[in-house]
């Protein structure tokens, strides 16, 4: 009788496998803008959102954060309302954390074209790990 190695008792596929594969696609809400009326100055806007939820991918419970979101506008700005609407659309979304920083900071960018744009999530603590991911963009002007 052959004995296996505990090695070859492992499976070779992550069991998360599969569970993001369309995240890129995703259809979101349209995050508004408004005209900048000061383009040619170069200032800072932050936006604190501390009672964000998603949902984890895996388990399916709720994962809590404080998304932080800091940028200098050029010809437009992000419209709160919209944006809001946006944010809590993840509210029934299942994502890993670095999906969903890298998901809203295209977004983001996308939307308001901004000079440059920074996310940082900081996640509670899942399974005794604390998460904080970061995204950064910078305009190429």
């Amino acid at each position: 009788m052959k004995i296996k190695s505990q090695k070859s008792k492992i499976k070779d596929k992550s069991s998360y496998e599969g569970l993001q594969e369309n995240v890129r696609d995703m259809k979101t809400p349209e995050i508004e803008v408004w005209e900048n009326q000061y383009p040619d100055k170069l200032y800072t806007v932050r936006l604190e959102i501390p009672e964000f939820t998603c949902i984890c991918p895996k388990t399916g419970l709720p994962d809590f954060a404080t998304i932080n979101i800091e940028y200098s506008p050029d010809k437009y700005c992000i419209e709160l309302k919209s944006f809001k609407m946006y944010m809590i659309f993840y509210r029934g979304v299942g994502i890993f954390h670095e999906h969903l920083i890298n998901r809203i900071l295209g977004d983001f960018v996308k939307a308001c074209k901004p000079r440059r744009a920074k996310i940082n999530g900081e996640f509670n603590p899942r399974g005794g790990i604390k998460t904080i991911v970061s995204a950064e963009y910078i305009t190429e002007k």
